[in-house]
């Protein structure tokens, strides 16, 4: 009788070769759960960073265009067209000049400033690609406006998913001379 006792509690006591396979399914499960979370949590991630950094740098050379419009004394219009925009203005000036001249253009895949007697200046990074840059003039009551628009992507040699983003821009400003 004692060896029917101490049968029944080592059977009772043991893990089953059926219950050890579904504790292994179940971690199994749990583990790939976990780490496809921690996956799509750095892709995200990625993804958000990529859109940022589109979005603030497109927008920045926008607003440096947009500033230099609106502070412009007028629209050279013998170097501007859709794809130049040159500017007359009282910033930047050479020693001894009362008005100078920039240029806003497209070089490649990146926006560029060229002041008069400097060499040019990207306005975007080589981690954006510029495309569809135009500048439109446009005649308000007699006020000289330009209308700027451009795309940028983000520049994604890998063409993973979570690098890919692009931003179209368009902003319309009027000449305000000082």
């Amino acid at each position: 009788m004692k060896e029917n006792f101490v049968r029944k509690t080592v059977s009772q006591n043991a893990f089953t070769l059926v219950e050890i396979l579904v504790y292994v399914a179940i971690l199994c499960i749990l583990a790939g759960t976990t780490i496809s979370f921690i996956f799509w949590t750095i892709q995200s991630n990625s993804k958000i960073k990529v859109i940022g950094e589109t979005m603030g740098r497109a927008d920045r050379a926008m607003e440096i265009m947009i500033g230099q419009v609106r502070g412009a004394k007028s629209i050279y219009t013998p170097t501007t067209d859709s794809k130049q925009l040159s500017l007359e203005t009282s910033n930047y000036l050479p020693d001894g000049e009362e008005t100078s001249y920039i240029d806003f253009f497209l070089f490649g895949s990146r926006i560029w400033l060229k002041r008069e007697a400097h060499d040019p200046i990207a306005l975007t990074p080589d981690s954006l690609q510029i495309s569809n840059l135009s500048f439109i003039q446009i005649d308000s009551n007699g006020q000289p406006s330009v209308k700027v628009s451009f795309t940028a992507s983000y520049n994604n040699p890998t063409g993973r998913p979570e690098y890919q983003a692009s931003i179209n821009l368009v902003s319309t400003a009027s000449l305000r001379p000082h």
